[in-house]
C-alpha cells in the first residue's frame, strides 16, 4: 500500500525559532514552512526528512526522537560540547566523563537535548 510513499517522522517543539537555530548549528538544513510553525529538517546523508512542529503545550519526549550515526562519536561529542551543547546523562547507562556510553553490545552512543528538551543521540555505526 505505501511502497511509493516517502514516509517521514515528526516531533513537537516548544519554540520553532530556537529549534531552527539549533538544528542549523548542527549542520542540518532547517526550512521554515506553514507560516513558520513547521520546520522541514533535511538530514545529512541522503534524502531523509523530519518535520518539526511547534506545540505550545509541548512536553519533551522521554525517549530518543532523532539519532545521528557518525564514524567517530568522540569527535562528534567534542564538536557538540565545543558548540556549547551539554551531553545528557541517564540512569542505567554507564557514561564516561564526556557523556559517552560504550557498554553493552550496541553502538557507542551519547545523548543531548534540543532547546525544547527532546532527546537526540549521536552514535557509532558499529553494533547497528
Amino acid at each position: 500500500m505505501f511502497h511509493d510513499s516517502k514516509a517521514y517522522s515528526s516531533f513537537a517543539v516548544k519554540d520553532i525559532a530556537a529549534s531552527k537555530a539549533f538544528y542549523e548549528r548542527l549542520g542540518v538544513t532547517a526550512e521554515s514552512m506553514m507560516g513558520g510553525y513547521v520546520l522541514d529538517l533535511s538530514l545529512p546523508g541522503g534524502g531523509a526528512h523530519v518535520m518539526v512542529y511547534q506545540k505550545d503545550d509541548h512536553q519533551p519526549a522521554t525517549f530518543t526522537v532523532l539519532s545521528f550515526p557518525v564514524d567517530d562519536v568522540d569527535a562528534a561529542v567534542g564538536k557538540l560540547t565545543g558548540a556549547g551543547i551539554e551531553m545528557a546523562r541517564f540512569d542505567g547507562f554507564e557514561q564516561d566523563a564526556t557523556g559517552i556510553s560504550r557498554e553493552g553490545e550496541g553502538p557507542i552512543i551519547a545523548w543531548f537535548r534540543d532547546p525544547s528538551g527532546n532527546i537526540l543521540a549521536v552514535h557509532s555505526n558499529e553494533g547497528m
